[in-house]
């Protein structure tokens, strides 16, 4: 669970992040869940759009893919959301949050 001190942070890392991760119509589907941990794994930090052809909403989606892959929701603006998950490899984090 991140603190709101550690979820300011994040916010701040995520602002200049391009979006790397698109959900289309088919919503939350087991290869955007795949992708989605290998994103996590290598960058700890991931911008997601939800298309507007999406039958959920971007709140929906960052919900149901945190609970799939572990994640902590970092925030969720308009059609965008950003996810956090430390890389399981501690030789491999580039994210030192504050505490």
């Amino acid at each position: 669970m991140l603190t709101s001190k550690q979820r300011a942070q994040l916010r701040r890392l995520a602002n200049p992040l391009a979006v790397t991760l698109h959900i289309g119509k088919e919503g939350v589907t087991e290869g955007v869940t795949s992708q989605l941990e290998v994103l996590l794994e290598n960058h700890e930090l991931v911008k997601g759009k939800v298309l507007e052809s999406a039958f959920a909403t971007p709140k929906e989606v960052a919900q149901a893919l945190c609970e799939q892959t572990g994640a902590d929701g970092v925030q969720v603006i308009g059609t965008k959301f950003v996810l956090y998950r430390p890389s399981s490899d501690p030789d491999k984090r580039k994210i030192v949050l504050e505490n």
